[in-house]
């Protein structure tokens, strides 16, 4: 029997997804935010999504060290270090009220909210923060695109992506989430990425469409096709969802950018990880970075924080 095959008999027989355990805690969210539009986005989605969930949302904004940007030789020469101090402290200001504007979203929904502001560099504060605190997801807002490139991804977002122990959300714009696409490979993290989604949609019950790209370009054969859609629809059957499933031939990425597009589905969701990435290397996979890349849609990009 193929290996993967083993694998995905284990975790049938392993009973993984049978226990929707994440639901009976709060659960913790870091959103981070910036000046940006996006980011106050991702904010009022963030307490959108967890509507009529158990769970707290903090809103985390990164202000520049002050020292650093005097003593930076790019920095107007002229410009003095009270100068800066003020402006830091008078833009920090700004985005803490825009902060507590979108998270009457949130309060509304029952969510407590809370600006959290911290000095250094964003994507390394996210991170410590969200390791530190104990935070189970980290919601970011979508930066510009490119017509040519698709979502143009900043170091915060990438050095995020590459990096985290938590899920990661990656939002585009406000909207209802009642279709879902699960790009699912088979992977220990693929599945993991299921049982996340579970207890958080428990309620709203969106449909769920798990789709198994069968990559025959790599000597995928039919069998462990078969064997990854009936896992999937398994694991969430028991979670109290009852997924459509459909399997495609061709490349991973094509195929469900393709999907994403004619099916114009709500929120993708993948998993970091694929077969080929050891246990070790926490870096997020290539065909995982594409989608988030290119994809027009919200995606959440699953790590599990405890493995």
């Amino acid at each position: 029997m193929h290996p993967y095959m083993l694998h995905l008999a284990a975790l049938r027989m392993s009973g993984k997804g049978s226990q929707p355990g994440r639901s009976c805690k709060m659960m913790k969210i870091l959103v981070g935010v910036d000046k940006s539009e996006e980011s106050q986005i991702a904010l009022r989605y963030s307490c959108h999504l967890l509507e009529h969930f158990d769970a707290k949302v903090d809103a985390l904004y990164v202000q520049p060290d002050v020292v650093k940007m005097v003593a930076d030789s790019t920095y107007a020469p002229f410009t003095t270090k009270d100068d800066v101090e003020r402006k830091v402290r008078a833009e920090a200001e700004h985005v803490a009220e825009e902060i507590i504007e979108s998270c009457e979203v949130c309060v509304g929904g029952k969510i407590p909210c809370q600006p959290v502001i911290a000095v250094g560099e964003p994507a390394e504060e996210i991170l410590r923060m969200a390791d530190e605190e104990g935070y189970e997801l980290i919601v970011l807002g979508a930066q510009e695109r490119s017509s040519l490139r698709g979502l143009l991804l900043g170091a915060v977002h990438a050095k995020i992506l590459h990096y985290a122990r938590q899920p990661v959300l990656i939002v585009r714009n406000l909207r209802d989430i009642s279709r879902i696409l699960v790009a699912y490979r088979g992977s220990e993290c693929d599945q993991g990425a299921l049982e996340f989604i579970g207890p958080l949609f428990s309620r709203k019950k969106p449909e769920v469409t798990i789709l198994h790209v069968q990559e025959t370009g790599l000597g995928e054969s039919e069998e462990f096709a078969q064997a990854c859609v009936m896992t999937g629809r398994e694991t969430l059957s028991a979670l109290g969802f009852e997924p459509i499933t459909k399997m495609a031939q061709g490349d991973f990425v094509e195929e469900i950018l393709k999907a994403v597009a004619v099916e114009r589905y709500d929120l993708l969701v993948l998993g970091a990880y694929g077969h080929k990435r050891p246990k070790y290397l926490k870096m997020i996979s290539d065909e995982a970075l594409n989608l988030v890349r290119l994809t027009t849609r919200p995606v959440l990009v699953y790590r599990d924080i405890n493995s």
